[in-house]
């Protein structure tokens, strides 16, 4: 049966619809003349009037036809549908009446009445009872996903009604908060407080429980999921009415943290205006072009109309999304653009790219930067934040490139971690390229974090908000340095224009900024409040996890706190010495050898330690690295 239905047209279906109501005409006829005291079932009127019979079943068949009723599908007869069968059945015992008083054939009154009655009945019924006995046939010894729906309001009844009908899903029961409705049925399913919804899972084999309350906050919703998903059965969410037609986003609450609110002060944006004499004309090489600094740079160096502009990524997404998004742009600026696929510690691609496309300004944003990933990977980070940088900064000076600009970062300053202390090694590897190289301008740009680039604290916190959280904090009383993409991107070329060669630029960047406020400050932007001690009933609640390794307390922009003030009012150089050429040799020498042995740990003390040698007077002999490393430590 099953297949034979699967191979009718949908004409054909509307046919047997059409035929099953106008078979319904003497049957219901015949039921209400049954319904009449006396006779009436005798040899007479309308028996033996077949024509007037006729008559009637062809009049409800133009009539079914003219009011759709065949083109409405079983699984969509509901009230509307039931108000046309209604208008049928009116009319044929309007027909009725005028057919018994043209034949003078004397009728109780209440024979139309109860034949429209029935005729509705039996429409109604006969859809309802075939709906059941194709969902029968077509379901088969087919499974079922058990459901249970978490919200017996509006929108739990209409779900529940919808998956009915649904040939894979079995409705179980409804789980709701409004201790009112506990023990009701509703929409012919039981109401189950919340406080039961693990033994009922289990007595039912529940595998789905569907989350039909869109008028809760993310955060409440994402509480539940969390709590429902522990009990091991899969957790679905119904959307409210307004994201389903488009008039509300899924995130709209989550609203953007104004940079002002954030950074303390006021932007700088427009005071960093300018500072692009040093790449206009020039053929432009940025690493890390596919990153959050990278493509910044990328934008703003198109920007100041550069000849060509080379981007160098070792992702391949990221580098085709950035090398997509320029390309129209760069049209109309008359700038090639030349995507390369490469990592910056490749010697022989580098050597390549700066020969081939006559490099003359290297902006170096190729960095691994993830502090926890880096602390966990040292090898890889060494091998690509202190060597990548000698290999790129070597192969600029020797191709003879103008301007090279290394983007570095606030945890290179006193580094407690592996991450900063690549950074650190990275500026000592520039500082000392400066000072032996006559015709390559070399210069470090530091600064603190930006806001909204990948894996920063701002994305996360939102992440956390959308799953109702916590939001992680790692320490209270932890501050950092923050900025925007479009400041640390106009400093990046303020000091390459700004550069004689040798200086570490720094940007005054306000005071530094508590992340327990900043937590705050997101939680009540994006529409909620904290749930803490004095808040119980709060949507979000801030969870303290420690401080990770790698990580400081508080952050710095300048080891000497020595800064002298350059041509701009917000830019200083950092007056700092690093290492002696011949220390920095040893320095790279030991990180080169426990590379090459693949000892992480080895490769890790050894970073930390020339990362800070140069930070006490005097130059220490290999028996004090002891006692250094746990000066740095602390």
């Amino acid at each position: 049966m099953p297949g034979f239905l699967q191979f009718l047209t949908r004409p054909q279906k509307q046919a047997i619809i059409l035929a099953l109501d106008v078979v319904l005409v003497p049957v219901a006829l015949l039921a209400a003349l049954s319904l009449q005291p006396g006779n009436w079932l005798s040899p007479g009127w309308p028996l033996d009037e077949r024509a007037a019979l006729a008559v009637m079943m062809t009049a409800c068949a133009a009539l079914s036809l003219t009011l759709g009723l065949p083109r409405i599908q079983m699984k969509s007869y509901e009230i509307s549908a039931m108000g046309r069968s209604a208008v049928l059945a009116a009319t044929l015992s309007l027909l009725l009446l005028l057919l018994a008083g043209r034949q003078a054939t004397i009728l109780p009154a209440s024979v139309p009445v109860l034949f429209g009655l029935v005729f509705l009945f039996l429409c109604a019924a006969s859809r309802l009872l075939l709906l059941q006995l194709l969902l029968r046939l077509h379901r088969g010894g087919q499974a079922r996903s058990r459901v249970l729906i978490y919200g017996a309001g509006t929108t739990g009844m209409q779900l529940a009604l919808a998956l009915r009908r649904h040939a894979a899903i079995r409705p179980m029961g409804f789980v709701d908060d409004n201790a009112v409705l506990h023990g009701l049925t509703v929409a012919g399913l039981p109401v189950h407080p919340p406080q039961k919804l693990a033994a009922r899972i289990a007595a039912l084999k529940i595998d789905r429980v569907i989350l039909a309350m869109p008028s809760l906050g993310p955060p409440r919703r994402a509480r539940i999921a969390r709590r429902i998903a522990d009990l091991g059965v899969e957790v679905q969410s119904v959307p409210s009415f307004a994201q389903l037609i488009g008039a509300e986003e899924i995130l709209a609450r989550l609203a953007p943290v104004l940079p002002a609110t954030v950074l303390g002060r006021e932007p700088l944006c427009d005071r960093l205006g300018g500072g692009g004499e040093a790449y206009r004309g020039r053929s432009v090489l940025i690493t890390g072009a596919g990153g959050s600094i990278g493509s910044e740079l990328c934008r703003q160096v198109l920007d100041c109309a550069p000849a060509r502009l080379v981007l160098m990524e070792l992702s391949e997404h990221a580098l085709y999304t950035i090398e997509n998004e320029l390309r129209t742009r760069a049209a109309t600026h008359g700038c090639a653009i030349v995507p390369v696929l490469g990592s910056v510690s490749d010697r022989r691609i580098v050597r390549q790219v700066l020969e081939q496309y006559r490099i003359d300004v290297v902006l170096h944003a190729a960095a691994y930067k993830h502090v926890p990933m880096v602390e966990a990977n040292p090898i890889a980070g060494i091998a690509n934040n202190v060597f990548g940088t000698r290999t790129l900064a070597q192969a600029a000076r020797d191709s003879g490139v103008g301007l090279f600009v290394l983007v570095s970062s606030d945890k290179a300053v006193r580094p407690v971690g592996v991450m900063g202390a690549t950074k650190r090694l990275a500026e000592m590897i520039v500082t000392d390229l400066a000072r032996e190289s006559p015709h390559t301008v070399f210069a470090t740009v530091r600064f603190g974090n930006v806001l909204d680039t990948s894996g920063s604290v701002i994305p996360r916190f939102r992440e956390q908000i959308l799953r109702g959280g916590p939001v992680t904090l790692t320490d209270p009383e932890a501050t950092r340095f923050f900025m925007t993409a479009r400041e640390a991107v106009r400093l990046v070329l303020w000091a390459g224009t700004l550069a004689r060669g040798g200086e570490i630029i720094v940007l005054d960047m306000g005071r530094p900024v508590r992340i327990a406020d900043l937590a705050r400050q997101i939680v009540a932007a994006s529409g909620y409040t904290v749930r803490d001690a004095d808040r119980p009933d709060g949507d979000i609640e801030i969870v303290v996890t420690g401080l990770r390794p790698g990580e400081k307390l508080h952050e710095e922009l300048s080891i000497s706190g020595e800064l002298r003030p350059l041509p701009h009012e917000k830019l200083f150089c950092s007056v700092e010495h690093g290492l002696a050429g011949f220390e920095l040799a040893r320095a790279l020498q030991a990180l080169r050898k426990a590379t090459a042995a693949g000892d992480a740990a080895q490769a890790a003390e050894e970073a930390l330690y020339w990362s800070r040698r140069d930070l006490t007077p005097q130059r220490m002999v290999p028996a004090a690295r002891a006692a250094d490393r746990a000066a740095g430590a602390r």
